[in-house]
């Protein structure tokens, strides 16, 4: 669930991105995961849906290497786009099983906030797809 305020708007990245609405000082906790507001589904439950809730699952959830489960944010946090220099990391806080996001730097209020997918997204530890190249 997204801890801090944010808009979405046309990303330079890929189709709409998740951009700060208030500056973001660096070591801010930008996401956490909420079992009572992420959803959580076993690849096997993916694999058993219906086409289009599989490809929306897919494109804008993702395989989580920690749960081992594919999650899907309720909330705009599924418009974080990739990118190799990205602004927020990862920080496994304590009681969680799946990181935490955290600014890496000082974010400007309509930044746009990028995470670098291969860290957590076992779907994309593969830096062959298309959308990692940024």
């Amino acid at each position: 669930m997204l801890l801090i305020p944010t808009l979405l708007r046309p990303s330079f990245i890929e189709g709409l991105g998740l951009f700060a609405a208030a500056p973001v000082p660096k070591g801010t906790i930008t996401w956490r995961f909420d079992p009572t507001f992420d959803l959580t589904f076993t690849v096997a439950e993916v694999e058993a849906m219906g086409p289009i809730q599989r490809a929306l699952l897919r494109r804008h959830g993702y395989l989580s290497t920690a749960l081992g489960k594919y999650v899907f944010c309720t909330d705009d946090a599924r418009f974080w786009n990739h990118s190799a220099e990205c602004n927020n990391g990862e920080v496994l806080l304590p009681g969680d099983l799946e990181p935490a996001n955290v600014a890496l730097r000082d974010i400007a209020a309509g930044e746009e906030l990028t995470v670098d997918y291969r860290l957590f997204d076992a779907k994309d530890s593969d830096a062959g797809a298309a959308w990692l190249k940024n």
